[in-house]
């Protein structure tokens, strides 16, 4: 299997933000999901007792204060450009930048660019402008309802960087393997006791076997993990032992 190839350094950068608090929740995301370099062209003040520092969390340790300004001219001029819009009100036949990929194809995209990356995002009402987008190298469009596609700053650049975490987050709290399925010897035991179990209760002869076959078909799309198949085993144990003490004391009984 080839590896992939590994990008640049990404780069977030927010052109013209008109609130603090978008910049600040920003920096946040970018934290969340491995990334550490923002820059910003005409920022507001972002002032350490303000919202920008108030939303931006942890962010407000490190990438915040270490943020830097630069021009537009500067950043297209030294990065490989992705401009992020909400909406592009594009087609083939009227468009700057045509056609604009989904975010989750990014990390495919840009495992192949080996300069330096710039993620871009523009201004909370009306995005980046045309102009802009005619110097920008590559468009990423976040696919919304196309009732209300708008999106908040924040929030577009929070699916941006969920996106690349695969580029971008060397682990996360999540466990490398969420399921692990039971041993294949583990799961025949289970079946066998399964069928001690149709035996011990007395479940009509001509019915075991087809009830046998529902649940290996059951188990079958489950995928129990190894903790369920031990519950199980121990279910279908107690009840096997529980039948035969009854039927022992029945026949004590006469």
């Amino acid at each position: 299997m080839t590896e992939q190839p590994i990008p640049g350094e990404i780069t977030v950068a927010v052109v013209d933000a008109e609130t603090p608090g978008n910049v600040g929740t920003i920096a946040r995301a970018m934290k969340n999901f491995g990334l550490s370099e923002l820059v910003l062209v005409d920022p507001p003040s972002l002032d350490p007792d303000g919202e920008a520092y108030g939303f931006a969390g942890r962010a407000r340790e490190d990438i915040l204060p270490n943020a830097t300004e630069i021009t537009f001219d500067s950043l297209v001029e030294n990065y490989y450009t992705i401009g992020c819009t909400a909406t592009t009100n594009e087609d083939p036949q009227s468009h700057v930048r045509y056609p604009a990929m989904t975010p989750d194809e990014l990390p495919d995209h840009l495992s192949g660019v080996d300069s330096d990356i710039a993620i871009v995002f523009g201004r909370e009402r009306v995005g980046l402008v045309n102009d802009e987008l005619a110097r920008i190298d590559a468009l990423c469009s976040i696919p919304a309802s196309e009732e209300y596609p708008s999106l908040n700053l924040g929030q577009a650049a929070t699916v941006i960087c969920y996106e690349l975490r695969s580029l971008t987050v060397q682990s996360t709290q999540h466990p490398d393997k969420l399921h692990e399925r039971v041993a294949e010897s583990e799961l025949e035991r289970l079946h066998d006791q399964f069928e001690s179990y149709l035996v011990a209760v007395d479940h009509p002869k001509p019915k075991r076997n087809k009830a046998a076959r529902m649940f290996r078909r059951l188990l079958g799309r489950a995928h129990p993990t190894p903790r369920e198949t031990r519950t199980l085993q121990g279910l279908l144990r107690e009840g096997t032992q529980r039948s035969a003490q009854s039927e022992r004391t029945g026949e004590t009984d006469k």
